[in-house]
């Protein structure tokens, strides 16, 4: 899987923004650590995403992009699957809920994707994109659960140890587990000895009660502001890759999460979306205790202005 990112970064070479890694005296010195913020916030679509939609879709055969590509998504991969569509001139049509972000769901209009909207309360929106897909024949490029989505997820933290050289830990958010999965894999095939550690809601802990009892959790429709992770679970590749690379699990409370949000705007300037935020949150929380030299990937940037005035109003 490590030469798979590693042929994933030639593959982005080019099309993926290489984002910046920021640091905080503030928050080295609340952390008695060094702390790397990897801002994929500043990724094309405004999240690591872009990464995964674009190495997967761009492996595929010319009978296969002619047909299109299909996917679900509350935002930030559908944006990605939308934009890469548009760079590569192929029909995509993203599921999404009808309560996304308003700024995930019109961005992904403008790139010219077709918007399915349903109801997450009543809905599987697997079970739609499987429908549709069935009787039109497009591709179904899912979130996270897919290799080439993974590899390409990978490239962030990659990329990461090249900037900052060597790193003792890495945070980095979980969703669907494809960030997760991906960034333990390649820090591993940098350092074996790095310690990564996936970050998740409270409310939406399941892939750290999976991770705690190998058993596969799941939660439907958790009500956390970080909506990047309100996926039900971990998928059928992810769940055990994370067992097999990842070394933690923590989860950090709605408040903490609003936390580092404020913090990173207030301080560092960075708009970071709640979910990008996790990593920083179980810094700023005190839920882990940071290596020497720590990464942080904060995720993404895309919030809208509802949300961040809740945040900066709380």
């Amino acid at each position: 899987m490590f030469g798979d990112i590693v042929n994933a970064r030639k593959r982005l070479s080019g099309y993926a923004n290489k984002t910046p890694v920021f640091t905080s005296g503030t928050l080295n010195k609340i952390a008695g650590a060094e702390i790397f913020l990897k801002c994929e916030n500043f990724q094309k679509t405004g999240a690591f995403k872009f990464r995964g939609a674009f190495n997967s879709i761009s492996k595929l055969s010319e009978a296969e992009k002619s047909k299109g590509v299909i996917t679900y998504s509350s935002g930030n991969h559908g944006q990605a699957v939308a934009l890469v569509g548009k760079m590569l001139n192929i029909q995509t049509t993203i599921i999404m809920p009808a309560n996304a972000p308003e700024t995930k769901m019109a961005a992904t209009k403008e790139y010219g994707a077709n918007v399915v909207e349903y109801d997450p309360k009543k809905d599987a929106r697997e079970e739609i994109a499987i429908a549709i897909q069935k009787k039109e024949g497009q591709t179904l490029i899912p979130p996270f659960d897919h290799p080439d989505v993974i590899a390409g997820q990978g490239t962030a933290t990659l990329e990461l140890f090249d900037q900052v050289d060597s790193l003792d830990m890495v945070l980095t958010p979980c969703g669907g587990g494809g960030l997760l999965s991906g960034t333990a894999i390649a820090a591993k095939g940098k350092t074996p000895d790095c310690v990564v550690i996936g970050v998740e809601p409270e409310v939406a802990d399941d892939a750290a009660r999976s991770f705690k009892t190998g058993t596969l959790q799941s939660v439907k429709n958790p009500p956390t502001i970080a909506d990047g992770t309100r996926t039900s679970s971990l998928g059928k590749l992810t769940f055990p890759l994370v067992l097999k690379y990842v070394d933690d699990m923590v989860t950090v409370s709605e408040e903490e999460i609003i936390k580092a949000v404020q913090f990173l705007f207030y301080r560092m300037k960075l708009v970071v979306e709640p979910s990008g935020a996790l990593g920083v949150a179980a810094v700023l929380s005190r839920k882990i205790t940071p290596g020497k030299k720590t990464g942080v990937i904060l995720s993404g940037g895309n919030i809208d202005a509802k949300t961040m005035k809740l945040i900066l109003d709380y």
